[in-house]
């Protein structure tokens, strides 16, 4: 499980070879969720502070997102993103 990023205390990872659609999971404080990556649809709990972020942080990276997706699916390394600053 390939960590992307890290900002504010939230953990975003994704997994090798994942299940469709492109999605990418967050942990923050004990709380996980998945959220879609085209979307933006949410599964899981997660505190709605910590969640505001998560959106701002995929609204800006969005495309490194996607291109992340693509090397898991290849079974390629993953490339950390920047953090929400």
């Amino acid at each position: 499980m390939p960590e992307i990023s890290t900002f504010y205390g939230i953990v975003v990872y994704m997994y090798i070879d994942d299940h469709n659609p492109p999605h990418f999971h967050v942990w923050y404080d004990g709380y996980e969720a998945v959220v879609s990556i085209k979307e933006g649809v949410v599964r899981g709990e997660f505190p709605k502070k910590a969640l505001k972020l998560v959106f701002e942080w995929l609204e800006l990276h969005q495309e490194e997102l996607m291109d992340n997706w693509k090397r898991l699916s290849n079974f390629e390394e993953a490339l950390k993103i920047d953090p929400l600053k």
